[in-house]
């Protein structure tokens, strides 16, 4: 996560690649919502393209502190 901004009811993700991916408070998955201190927590989304519209992230869930880890290690 870049930021997300409960009052502005959408936030910015950074995918791995370094796009930047707007989403909105309706496209965090059901249970799953952050707070305006998430700089740097680990997501897992779906990206989409609407035709008149930016990429956009949807279905995004909080990666688990644990399973961030565990896939950082498996990279060595």
């Amino acid at each position: 996560m870049i930021w997300f901004n409960p009052a502005k009811r959408h936030g910015f993700i950074r995918t791995d690649e370094g796009e930047r991916l707007r989403v909105d408070e309706d496209g965090w998955a059901s249970g799953h919502t952050l707070g305006d201190r998430c700089r740097g927590t680990k997501v897992a989304f779906e990206r989409i393209e609407p035709e008149l519209d930016e990429p956009r992230a949807i279905r995004v869930t909080v990666v688990p502190l644990e399973a961030a880890r565990r896939a950082r290690s498996r990279r060595h």
